[in-house]
């Protein structure tokens, strides 16, 4: 056991090597400044997904169940026909129909969806007519294929480097400092799809259960974006 007089020095040396090593990162920190750079880009949506329904109602569930599964494979049967078009079934549910009173059951209903999707409009537009003879449109929307957002956000990911460089370089010489060094750097993607419209005057009333009727389609953009969030530290001369 050391004595009682250096055992108490090398506890001052001790507390005086713990200050100075927090002095040192409190002197790294001090010319540390965050900065945040973001670039984006509009990319045109080139997916095209259409959601169509069978419903019919039956007082026997067990014949209104086979009546849309008749439906719906012949509807599946119909689409898988079609080069370029995905097709996958949806959500399917069934619910009872009450009386006046809400007391006794009189009937069945049940809903089943059917889902399309393939990157030639012309093609699915034209599918999705000739399937309203038999099934009712449920919806329609677009989106950014998987690769092609990939691609985009690889190339942007370049420029959100190039402007975080650009606004270290500028923060550097504000602070009238001779350089910097990075001291972190995040890269984030990020994006939102805006409403996609759909110009459809020439499909009003019966005509939208006209196969002869194409939807005109306009399937919109979205915003696709990365930001660049880091620290620099600047160095003074």
């Amino acid at each position: 056991m050391l004595p009682l007089p250096r055992l108490a020095t090398a506890l001052l040396l001790s507390a005086t090597s713990l200050l100075s090593v927090t002095a040192t990162a409190e002197d790294a920190r001090y010319n540390q400044v965050a900065l945040r750079a973001e670039v984006n880009q509009e990319i045109a949506h080139d997916l095209m997904h259409v959601t169509l329904y069978s419903e019919a109602q039956d007082s026997d569930p067990a014949v209104l169940a086979a009546q849309i599964s008749k439906t719906l494979n012949a509807s599946i049967a119909q689409a898988r026909k079609v080069k370029g078009v995905s097709v996958s079934s949806g959500s399917r549910n069934s619910y009872p129909v009450y009386d006046g009173k809400g007391q006794k059951i009189t009937a069945w209903r049940e809903r089943a969806e059917l889902s399309l999707e393939s990157a030639d409009f012309s093609v699915l537009s034209k599918l999705t007519g000739d399937m309203l003879q038999t099934l009712k449109m449920g919806g329609m929307n677009f989106s950014i294929a998987d690769d092609t957002r990939k691609t985009r956000e690889d190339a942007l990911l370049k420029d959100a480097v190039a402007a975080f460089k650009a606004r270290a370089q500028l923060a550097t010489e504000a602070l009238g400092g001779s350089g910097y060094k990075l001291v972190s750097l995040n890269l984030n993607t990020g994006g939102f799809q805006r409403p996609m419209p759909m110009r459809m005057e020439s499909m009003k009333g019966a005509a939208m259960m006209d196969a002869s009727v194409t939807p005109e389609i306009e399937a919109g953009t979205s915003q696709v974006s990365i930001s660049a969030d880091g620290m620099i530290e600047v160095q003074m001369p």
